[in-house]
């Protein structure tokens, strides 16, 4: 019988590789080539994520501290001059807000589920509106439209420019939140600090 095999991030087969037999001696190499493949230094940026304890309640809630960071700064960027432009501390790059709904039958059986996404709060708000109303769709479905807000995605991505490190990026999704593109660890020290002050992110 061959001896346990750790299962940590950092191995280490002393016994095994001082087996003699053949047997020893195959399991020795392959796991030596494991731990090569594995544990390849990876310099250059790093991310990290934090989970939410909840997720944003609705877009209202994730719209207000997305809005809050980009306009009252609290990491300290600065603005920067780019090919053509000159762009602000933090600038938001990309958004996306994907919208569920279900349709159900008179005796409250789904008969149906659609989606749809949008790349703006307004455009999501007034998409949502429009599913609600939309007659022909109801029709086609022989259903009672839902919109399921629980279900809902909620994504941006903002650009930060740190005045001795560069560009980087946070991006705010309705149950996590993630920092990504950093050189520094005092990056990230300046993000967690920020979350800490804000209640759904904490």
């Amino acid at each position: 019988m061959h001896p346990k095999i750790p299962t940590g991030r950092i191995f280490s087969f002393p016994d095994i590789c001082s087996d003699r037999d053949r047997k020893g001696k195959t399991l020795c190499i392959i796991l030596r080539s494991v731990k090569m493949r594995q544990f390849k230094p990876k310099p250059g940026t790093r991310s990290a994520t934090r989970i939410l304890h909840a997720p944003f309640a609705d877009i209202a809630a994730f719209t207000r501290v997305v809005r809050g960071l980009v306009r009252a700064n609290p990491l300290g960027c600065t603005a920067y001059r780019g090919a053509k432009r000159t762009h602000p501390p933090l600038e938001i790059v990309r958004e996306m807000y994907t919208a569920k709904f279900a349709y159900t039958s008179e005796k409250g059986k789904r008969v149906g589920t659609g989606q749809e996404m949008y790349d703006s709060v307004d455009g999501y708000e007034l998409g949502v509106a429009a599913m609600i109303s939309n007659m022909a769709n109801i029709a086609a479905h022989r259903g009672k439209v839902r919109h399921i807000r629980d279900a809902d995605h909620f994504f941006a991505l903002i650009k930060c420019h740190d005045p001795d490190k560069g560009l980087f990026f946070v991006s705010i999704a309705r149950d996590r939140l993630t920092v990504a593109s950093y050189t520094d660890d005092a990056i990230l020290k300046r993000v967690e600090t920020w979350a800490e002050t804000v209640p759904v992110l904490a």
